[in-house]
């Protein structure tokens, strides 16, 4: 009789411990539920309302990479609201003119085709090594930051590295508490 709640309570935890292992395999960095703030693009510019339109035959062809009839237009809306014409503000497609000089010296040494494939690749396995200890990911904190920690830019070094270069600047926010 005695061993019977002891069984009950290890299978419990077997339970439990399994369960904290159902991942899909993606290491999920960013917990969202840890309660800490993290970013939220949509916040900053939000997209424009969906709409139906009223011949959905008319609709141009989808290309790749290419604008969305919902993705804002923050110049475009600015030059409409103070009334002129949003079409001459529009975006091509193709690279603008003052960019040309700067896309061909970028892209000098050739371009690869299949980079973001690539770059998603190899960001996985870095996250993949990177997902935090044990207790850490069963209980959902956050290890973002501390992931990305060598690669981060720290933004008051660089603006002392640009005064004492004598470059005019801009200043920075007040440095946060553990900063």
């Amino acid at each position: 009789m005695r061993r019977a709640p002891s069984i009950v309570i290890s299978m419990f935890l077997a339970t439990a411990v399994l369960a904290g292992c159902s991942r899909d395999g993606a290491p999920q960095l960013m917990n969202l539920s840890s309660g800490k703030r993290a970013p939220d693009e949509f916040a900053v510019l939000p997209g424009k309302p969906l709409e139906m339109p009223q011949d959905v035959a008319a609709l141009p062809e989808p290309t790749p990479g290419g604008a969305n009839r919902t993705d804002p237009t923050p110049h475009a809306d600015a030059v409409a609201a103070l009334g002129g014409n949003p079409a001459r503000v529009a975006r091509s497609g193709a690279v603008p003119g003052g960019d040309a000089r700067l896309v061909s010296y970028a892209s000098r040494h050739g371009v690869q085709g299949n980079i973001r494939e690539t770059l998603f690749a190899e960001d996985v396995e870095y996250r993949r090594q990177n997902n935090g200890r044990l207790l850490e990911r069963a209980l959902n904190v956050n290890v973002y930051y501390r992931a990305y920690r060598d690669q981060s830019l720290d933004q008051h070094a660089e603006l002392e590295r640009w005064r004492r270069a004598g470059a005019r600047n801009v200043g920075a926010p007040p440095r946060q508490v553990g900063e």
